[in-house]
């Protein structure tokens, strides 16, 4: 990586700076992606965190709304939803580009794009 890719908006190391990124779900993956313009790897880690945490934010509030076998649907989707939030967490401190299959092949799209 290049020097200029390193840089980071609040001044941080690029891996804490993509930890934070997943810190508060697709908010933060959202701020991310708004303030961080040059970084490469972090603004990765804030568009994968955009998407999948919206997205499982958006099945979670649907399946509330359905009675009974929604909850329940709902509540073993946040157990999963909080195991993946640490593990993306865990990965991105780590240096590790860690791409979710369907998420991440979405995301690389959008940065190709760039």
């Amino acid at each position: 990586m290049t020097e200029e890719n390193r840089k980071t908006v609040l001044g941080v190391t690029e891996n804490l700076e993509a930890l934070i990124c997943y810190a508060l779900g697709w908010v933060t993956g959202l701020i991310f992606l708004l303030l961080e313009k040059n970084n490469e790897y972090v603004r990765f880690h804030a568009l994968q965190s955009l998407v999948t945490f919206g997205t499982l934010h958006a099945m979670s509030f649907v399946l509330m709304f359905i009675p009974i076998l929604g909850w329940l649907v709902a509540f073993c989707l946040s157990a999963l939803s909080l195991i993946l939030w640490v593990v993306l967490m865990v990965k991105a401190y780590k240096g590790e580009r860690y791409k979710l299959p369907v998420a991440g092949d979405f995301v690389e799209q959008q940065m190709a794009k760039k």
